[in-house]
């Protein structure tokens, strides 16, 4: 399959951005005006009628202007279009869903394209704060559609990272609360954002230095990594290896420190806890 050429992402950059300020506008609709909300099925995995409303917004955008050859991964109505396509798009209607039904207005929609298994276009948009991240392999990245590009923080001491905990944290020691720890000793500080979509286009911004998290799904981070790609960052496993999307972890860093943070990954070992009985 050749890989598409800059016409067709800046066209397909374009659906996206439509679709994400469609479903943005559903978002604004319903903040503060849920009467839904409840979890699919893990503790605090939350939807809401506005997830839903959202994802529709957005299907009709792409099934309209998308080639009948492209793949689509959502998170609330799963996988359509095409099988087995080299294109797939991972969508995220609402990321930060519990966040969003707090009225904390860190959140987004998250659009991106998967071009045989690589992530090659994305969009992140927060409706509430009107902060739209765009960018294409190739083509640059944008914030409110202006160029952007990673911070030059060079040494942890000075960095300020985020990370996330996944939803099976209190079962499982597979965690990162170890990581969490040692990372907010070495630098100026952790920040827990809540929106893994969010978290990665203010490291492609320059607002954060360094990410990194497990648990994750295609559609909370097809996007970012483009938009950290794009910026001038790096974005790999927690050894540096190739990134596997589906692997549902990542490391994503300005680059200059990159190698540093995975050292760390590699070095912590997990946190013993024990669950509490809570009556």
């Amino acid at each position: 399959m050749i890989f598409p050429s800059d016409r067709d992402l800046q066209t397909w950059l374009d659906v996206a951005t439509e679709a994400a300020q469609s479903a943005g506008a559903v978002l604004q609709h319903y903040w503060g005006n849920l009467q839904d909300v409840r979890e699919k099925g893990r503790s605090g995995d939350l939807v809401t009628e506005a997830d839903q409303a959202s994802e529709a917004a957005v299907m009709a955008v792409m099934e309209r202007h998308l080639p009948s050859n492209h793949g689509i991964l959502a998170e609330e109505s799963g996988a359509s279009g095409q099988d087995n396509s080299a294109f797939l798009w991972a969508i995220d209607p609402l990321d930060g869903t519990t966040n969003y039904t707090h009225q904390y207005p860190f959140c987004s929609v998250s659009i991106g394209l998967l071009f045989e298994g690589e992530p090659i276009l994305g969009v992140v948009y927060n409706p509430i704060l009107n902060e739209l991240f765009q960018g294409a392999k190739g083509l640059g990245a944008t914030f409110n559609r202006q160029p952007m590009q990673v911070s030059t923080t060079d040494n942890l001491a000075q960095s300020l990272l985020v990370t996330g905990f996944a939803y099976d944290r209190r079962d499982t020691a597979d965690n990162n609360y170890a990581e969490f720890c040692q990372f907010t000793h070495l630098t100026q500080g952790v920040r827990r954002g809540g929106s893994a979509a969010v978290d990665l286009a203010y490291v492609a911004c320059g607002r954060l230095d360094g990410y990194w998290e497990r648990g994750l799904s295609p559609w909370d981070i097809t996007a970012g990594i483009t938009l950290v790609r794009e910026a001038g960052g790096q974005v790999t496993a927690y050894d540096q290896s190739p990134l596997i999307v589906n692997s549902g972890r990542l490391l994503a860093t300005n680059g200059h420190l990159h190698s540093p943070m995975a050292q760390v990954l590699q070095q912590v070992n997990p946190l013993a806890f024990t669950p509490l009985a809570l009556d």
